[in-house]
């Protein structure tokens, strides 16, 4: 029997989600003015949108202090709180995005080890 090599994985490794390599993902962090937490999230997911998703994503920064009433609408219960709006299926990660690996999981960019 034939196998394709595109098609069949390494023994051991984990693949990034079908798709993820080609979408575009439209991220939102809402944030609470330059508080340490805060100023940590958005640079934490600079970080990771430069290192993973070169130039595949828009990342809007929300001030809630600025703009409070945004919260409701994504319903925001705490800060940080970064959404994924695209591609489906949308999710949320709350906190300081300082665990990577989490992040990617949770962005559907890598599967869970």
């Amino acid at each position: 029997m034939k196998t394709n090599p595109s098609r069949t994985a390494k023994a051991g490794a984990k693949a990034a989600p079908r798709n993820a390599a080609s979408s575009h993902y439209f991220l939102k962090l809402y944030v609470a003015g330059q508080s340490p937490k805060s100023v940590k999230a958005i640079a934490n997911m600079k970080r990771i949108c430069e290192e993973e998703l070169q130039g595949r994503y828009d990342l809007e920064v929300i001030d809630l202090y600025q703009q409070p009433q945004l919260a409701q609408g994504d319903q925001i219960v705490a800060v940080p709180t970064l959404i994924k709006k695209l591609p489906p299926p949308l999710s949320r990660i709350i906190g300081d995005l300082s665990d990577t690996e989490r992040v990617l999981v949770g962005l559907d960019i890598k599967i869970k080890a």
